[in-house]
């Protein structure tokens, strides 16, 4: 018990962190409790430092039962999965509770050399781990404990003696031997589960095929992989396809009738589905000279998806949407996704809406919901929208006067917002444009105007409205909460931002407030891009929690997501909320459903996880075969990512990202400097560090595993970082790259054994 800090007392976060990396598994809060001897008012502290942890993303729950997440205990079992060009051992941890990429696993050759036998593809080891930098660790070899079955997703190609598996997965390089009888029903080109088969050292590397998943030559090839990799459902239940086919709107009955008010929906240009649609206009009220009355109406999908029905289980089951390059993998059947929930224009469609009155400037003064009939005026896209607003006419005058009465009212918003001052990173974001074949046409940076900024701060209200309603009705509910960052994490952002000139108000006292001073200088110093990368790796993940923790980004003390029940969960949980809140009629919440929110936060948001981690991957792979005709070309970019191993880059033209390995930084020896996220020469002190702007050539694209390796043209910097952090200097043993070499592995060795501190 010593070792997790004294009995009785409330443990720290990282005291939590290592007992739960320490035990492995799930347990349970009264085990915990019991580990630290903890009692009366110390367990009730627990609870809330746990809820803390898991907005963080650091531990998880599966009923009562919690778990560590996304990153790895100090000693683990791992499954060695590849050999790379230097003889490092890729290898990737036996057990990984969360939906995200594992970290990447490296042992190093020297390391793997001291074991006899040596390890080799598909031996289970037993390692301590040491963290190694942004996403990545160290292994040092304990013990093996025997032979790994990692199954993976991979390529089969048809050969005379049976076959070869070429794996999806970026880290593992090797191509699989599928010996005759292994190949199953596989045949050539087609998508296959495989387990790995023990191989020892550098000789072949065998596998067998476990089941067929698709062909690599279909159109959208990318994508299968990525959803089949997360194991992402693309069919619906026989049951929710006969409930949605069933299906039929409602009559107007007891709704209020919004047909003859001008709601619009506005949306990107390529938007199948419309859920939202929005309207304003001046307020008559004489006691609000100068306000504004706005609607928002959001489709109403808790009238056809009842909880507990085949299609609820579905939806839950997927959690949200999916948004991929090529395809959108919806939560709920076309039926309703494109049709019955899509306010279409000209269409009667049943909707729940909220009115809300705002002043001048923008405070809003009351709102209430109701179920209601509507019928879109016009669907607009972003910009059609920001054409009227700069002046241009829409198909009616009165599109054209609603369009202005949104903007005014927008702006008298955007002026409440400027006191609230939300956390402004406003992040680039990139658009993947695909040709008539499937293929990338071009990446464009999406624009955002003053009609994309219309839309998200009348959702914002909207999310406000809905989360206040509920607490004054008292109905369980579900919020979106984004906590304050962790004070360790924001010292380690603090030393950071010092070392570049910045400075932060103490953890207690930090309000995005204080972020968007920092990132006002930070654009003055043509530093921005730099600094916001910073900022962001200092949030905590917004989660859904039952548990209000405020949305720290937005600055607001309670949000709950309402405005998307076609794509999200957690908003289709708060329409049956506010139906059952403000008795408007069937489809409300259940007690069922009530007593079962808790668990269902925590699944959605983990499934949330998922849905982003197959999105990212997919278009990781449709990049990295766009830049595959441009090996050798160069290219401007960003240090995402600071390792042992080197870098990882996000390139400025696509946002592609890639990896440079520490041994194409030149013939110094870099070590890693963990506190600056930076790596630094041993002789010259020159250093490179994260969110450092670099130019870099592209060596090698491999689209099957959206991999991109970099060589690092830019010289490191030599000013800026704080001399009491930089690496002492030693002699002129200044390394060259790895590649040039092999065949000196003894001499390599000497020399790592005779440098004075730890080295990359």
């Amino acid at each position: 018990m010593a070792k997790h800090g004294k009995s009785g007392e409330l443990p720290s976060k990282a005291d939590l962190l290592e007992y739960l990396k320490t035990v492995g598994g799930k347990v349970s809060r009264r085990e915990i409790a019991r580990a630290f001897g903890l009692k009366d008012e110390a367990r009730a502290a627990l609870r809330g430092l746990l809820k803390e942890l898991e907005s963080d993303g650091a531990v998880g729950r599966e009923g009562r039962r919690i778990a560590h997440l996304d990153m790895l205990p100090p000693v683990a079992p791992i499954d060695v999965m590849s050999i790379d060009d230097d003889g490092d051992l890729i290898c990737m941890p036996v057990s990984w509770e969360s939906d995200a990429e594992p970290p990447m696993i490296r042992l190093p050759a020297r390391k793997a050399a001291r074991m006899k036998p040596a390890p080799g593809v598909g031996d289970r080891l037993l390692a301590r781990l040491k963290h190694a930098g942004d996403e990545g660790y160290e292994a040092e070899i304990i013990k093996a404990i025997g032979k790994s079955a990692h199954r993976f997703l991979a390529v089969f190609r048809k050969t005379d003696r049976g076959g070869v598996a070429q794996p999806v997965e970026r880290r593992v390089r090797n191509n699989f031997i599928i010996g005759r009888g292994d190949e199953g029903k596989a045949k050539e080109g087609d998508l296959v589960w495989v387990e790995t088969k023990h191989a020892k050292g550098y000789g072949p590397q065998r596998a067998r095929v476990r089941e067929v998943a698709g062909h690599i030559d279909s159109r959208g090839a990318y994508s299968l992989i990525a959803l089949a990799n997360h194991g992402v459902p693309m069919d619906f239940s026989p049951g929710a396809m006969e409930e949605a086919e069933a299906a039929k709107s409602p009559p107007l009955g007891t709704r209020t009738d919004l047909r003859d008010i001008p709601l619009l929906t506005i949306d990107p240009e390529d938007a199948k589905d419309h859920d939202d649609a929005v309207w304003a206009t001046p307020d008559d009220d004489p006691a609000n000279k100068g306000g504004f009355r706005v609607i928002v109406a959001i489709a109403d999908v808790s009238y056809f998806v009842k909880s507990g029905g085949a299609l609820d289980r579905s939806a839950l089951a997927r959690g949200n949407s999916v948004y991929l390059t090529d395809r959108v993998v919806p939560m709920l059947p076309e039926r309703l996704s494109n049709d019955l929930c899509s306010l279409k224009e000209n269409v009667d469609r049943p909707c729940l809406a909220v009115e809300m009155k705002l002043t001048k400037d923008g405070r809003k003064l009351s709102h209430f919901f109701m179920r209601a009939m509507m019928r879109s005026a016009a669907k607009l896209s972003y910009s059609d929208a920001q054409k009227i607003i700069d002046g241009g006419k829409g198909a009616h005058d009165h599109i054209t006067e609603t369009v202005h009465n949104l903007h005014k009212a927008f702006k008298a918003r955007w002026h409440e917002r400027s006191k609230r001052a939300p956390l402004d990173l406003d992040m680039i974001e990139r658009k993947v444009i695909l040709d008539e074949k499937g293929d990338i046409a071009r990446v464009e940076k999406r624009e955002r105007f003053d009609a994309h900024r219309l839309i998200e701060e009348f959702m914002i209200l909207a999310n406000i409205a809905a989360a206040e309603m509920l607490e004054q009705r008292k109905v369980a509910r579900i919020y979106r909460v984004h906590d304050a960052p962790d004070p360790e994490k924001l010292e380690a952002v603090r030393y950071y931002l010092e070392s570049l000139g910045y400075s932060l108000a103490p953890s207690g006292a930090v309000r995005p407030a204080n972020f968007n001073q920092i990132l006002k200088l930070a654009e003055e110093r043509d530093e921005k891009d730099m600094i916001s990368e910073v900022v962001l790796r200092s949030q905590r993940q917004a989660i859904y929690s039952t548990e209000n923790l405020g949305h720290f980004g937005l600055n607001i003390p309670r949000y709950a997501h309402f405005t998307s029940p076609i794509r999200r969960y957690a908003d289709l949980t708060v329409h049956r909320a506010l139906v059952t809140a403000c008795k408007l009629g069937s489809g409300g919440q259940t007690d069922d459903e009530a007593a079962h929110l808790t668990k269902i936060a925590e699944e959605i948001s983990n499934l949330e996880r998922r849905a982003m981690a197959a999105e990212r991957e997919a278009t990781d792979r449709y990049l990295a075969d766009y830049l595959s005709t441009r090996i050798g070309a160069e290219f401007d970019a960003r240090i995402r990512g600071v390792t042992r191993f080197g870098l990882f880059v996000m390139l400025d033209e696509t946002g592609a990202d890639g990896f440079v390995p520490i041994r194409s930084l030149g013939f110094e020896r870099f070590t890693f400097e963990e506190e600056l996220h930076s790596l630094v020469g041993d002789t010259s002190g020159g250093f490179y560090r994260l969110g450092q702007p670099v130019r870099v050539r592209l060596e090698e694209a491999v689209p099957l595993t959206g991999g991109l390796r970099f060589e690092m043209i830019s010289e490191p910097l030599t000013e800026g970082l704080p001399m009491k952090r930089r690496s002492r200097k030693t002699t002129r043993r200044d390394r060259a790259p790895k590649s040039s070499r092999k065949g000196k592995i003894k001499e390599k060795n000497k020399t790592r054994r005779k440098a004075p501190r730890k080295r990359v």
